[in-house]
């Protein structure tokens, strides 16, 4: 009987940046005899019949931490013995299991990927089996135990055709949180050159502002649109739902993401799994977009280069963007589908 402990923040299919936890959990399930899931909050209904799940959800940060421990105490101690623990996201999941796992040979998994190392993190690096990320270049510290799986992406999610458009020209997104991170100046100042060299384009931002910094970082972007005339444009939108995705991105020609090196977002994956073409900056993304008929990636903080992916786009056929889409969708269904991640958890578990 193979059990696994799987823990994360919260298990939410609506939530807009933590939904994607749920087709990775349920992957792991098809895959396993039991399934169990720590988690500060769980939505009922949301796991398959063969998941339990614990909350340590409490007010304060030590009760918290000791209701993690309690919770994960009680799964060691039940036969047989837990397969693996992966620690989700959130480094210190892993540091809080090391001390009571290791002792009982129960290996931790750390999945991170994320452009920011902090002191949490090496101290999970060095109590973690293993660290498993989206690629070696994924995971901000130097380290021999990473192993590179792919993203995790329910690529059933996302369907390749697309509506007809009512509206001429080029159609953009970028889906994100209004962090500085995530480089809309620049996407916003290559907009208005390719638009001043003709080109018919918008683009829509969709994304949540969660924090004083994200609010007032968006305030800073609503008045360089309206300082470079870009009014009729470029449109900043609010956060979708997580099942509104997928129809926001069928509805697009393009996405553009500009997201500090480093982690690579999984909207882009998604993008490309919708038959979507992504002009992308991070680096990491150079096996998805690299060997195509147009070049896709830019440097960060190049408006100009840009503004010249967005004209060869445009430059395309609508049968060689669609053509276009087909081969980033195989590549994430080679690369990065939820099945080949879970199928690469549970090897490195081994």
């Amino acid at each position: 009987m193979t059990r696994l402990v799987f823990i994360t923040q919260q298990v939410d299919p609506g939530h807009p940046a933590l939904a994607a936890t749920v087709p990775k959990i349920r992957a792991l399930a098809e895959r396993c005899d039991e399934v169990v899931v720590l988690a500060d909050r769980v939505i009922a209904g949301s796991l398959p019949a063969n998941c339990r799940s614990r909350s340590f959800g409490a007010r304060t940060r030590f009760g918290r931490g000791l209701r993690f421990e309690l919770a994960l105490l009680r799964e060691l101690m039940r036969r047989p013995k837990p397969h693996a623990i992966v620690a989700h996201m959130c480094p210190i999941y892993a540091v809080l299991a090391a001390p009571v796992a290791r002792p009982l040979g129960v290996p931790i998994l750390l999945w991170f990927t994320h452009w920011k190392g902090t002191r949490t993190l090496r101290l999970a690096e060095r109590l973690s089996s293993v660290v498993v990320s989206v690629d070696r270049r994924s995971f901000p510290l130097p380290s021999t135990k990473v192993q590179a799986i792919g993203h995790g992406i329910d690529v059933d999610e996302f369907s390749t055709a697309r509506p007809a458009s009512p509206e001429p020209g080029l159609r953009a997104v970028a889906l994100g949180r209004y962090s500085p991170a995530k480089g809309l100046e620049t996407v916003i100042r290559a907009v208005q050159l390719a638009v001043e060299s003709g080109l018919d384009l918008r683009l829509e931002v969709f994304g949540p502002a969660l924090n004083p910094a994200e609010r007032a970082h968006r305030a800073e972007l609503e008045r360089l649109i309206a300082e470079l005339g870009m009014d009729k444009r470029v449109a900043l939108r609010h956060a979708v739902l997580r099942t509104e995705v997928p129809e926001v991105l069928a509805r697009a020609d393009l996405l553009v993401n500009n997201m500090e090196a480093g982690a690579p977002d999984k909207v882009v994956y998604e993008a490309a799994a919708s038959g979507v073409p992504v002009v992308a900056s991070n680096p990491v993304f150079d096996e998805l977009l690299g060997g195509l008929p147009v070049a896709l990636s830019f440097p960060r903080e190049d408006p100009q280069a840009l503004a010249a992916r967005f004209q060869g786009l445009a430059g395309l056929s609508s049968d060689e963007r669609a053509a276009l889409g087909l081969e980033l969708r195989g590549r994430v269904v080679e690369g990065h589908s939820v099945r080949r991640w879970a199928d690469r958890i549970l090897q490195a578990a081994e």
